[in-house]
């Protein structure tokens, strides 16, 4: 499916946009909005990525947002289909990455019944993102030699996440759309194992100027993610990695009394491994 010149119509590119900031927006992905003829894009795509598009390019929000009025997902199917048949260059634009929790799957599974030609664009997903941002090595010898990307709900109808089980299925675990389930993860993760004292980071609007982010502890970090009202979207990091953050981070909005008392100790610790 790759091979096919920017100037095919009747296909559709399903494209990354990236954590949000447009600088972080692939070649690629630029070049692709740049000549769409029409663009299904998620609510949370930055407006400037949008504003790359052609001035007669159809611009046509299919967003979902928790609690909120959403599109379905058949009917974003079904208009993707519909375009590409009526012979436009279509483009579905999708925050972060499409093959992480972007639902690209079932999107390239409803073309490729359709017989509709297709290509996928990857994208720095929000996971990734969130811990360079805030200087948070998801891999590092000695402390992190695995991580798990994953969601903090489960689909509807589909049995609850398993959080005990998860607690020690990576040194890493990096969460999304996790904040109805703070109580839920909190507990989950204690009751399988994770020491109560577990570093814990969340993101909040992950590469945007208006980025804040909060560090606790696993045993305080429902009541800590609260207080701070953080809201969606929002990126969980939990392990030992995130001690690393007070060293690597390059920003002074660090926010948590436990981690401004135990930096000195912390870092030391984590350094003499």
């Amino acid at each position: 499916m790759s091979g096919v010149s920017y100037g095919s119509a009747g296909k559709v590119w399903i494209v990354g946009a990236g954590p949000g900031d447009p600088e972080l927006l692939t070649l690629k992905a630029a070049t692709l909005v740049g000549m769409a003829d029409i663009i299904f894009h998620d609510a949370l795509v930055n407006i400037r990525i949008l504003a790359m598009a052609r001035p007669d390019t159809q611009l046509v929000n299919v967003g979902k947002r928790g609690g909120q009025p959403s599109t379905s997902q058949v009917s974003i199917h079904t208009r993707m289909i519909h375009a590409a048949r009526q012979g436009m260059r279509v483009v579905r634009l999708k925050g972060g990455d499409p093959f992480i929790f972007g639902r690209g799957g079932e999107e390239c599974i409803a073309l490729w019944t359709a017989g509709i030609d297709y290509e996928v664009v990857p994208g720095i997903t929000s996971g990734s993102a969130a811990a360079a941002a805030v200087g948070v090595p998801l891999t590092y010898r000695t402390i992190s030699q695995s991580v798990l990307f994953v969601t903090g709900h489960a689909a509807p109808g589909d049995p609850p996440i398993d959080w005990a089980h998860l607690a020690k299925a990576a040194d890493t675990l990096v969460i999304y759309m996790g904040l109805a389930q703070t109580t839920e993860i909190q507990g989950g993760l204690i009751a399988g194992g994770r020491h109560p004292d577990t570093p814990v980071l969340a993101v909040h609007w992950v590469t945007l100027p208006q980025q804040r982010h909060v560090c606790t502890r696993l045993n305080r970090f429902a009541d800590v993610i609260h207080e701070a009202n953080l809201g969606s979207p929002t990126i969980i990091i939990v392990g030992e990695s995130v001690r690393l953050s007070q060293r690597l981070s390059l920003e002074e909005n660090i926010h948590s009394e436990d981690f401004q008392r135990t930096k000195t100790r912390n870092i030391t610790e984590v350094f003499s491994v």
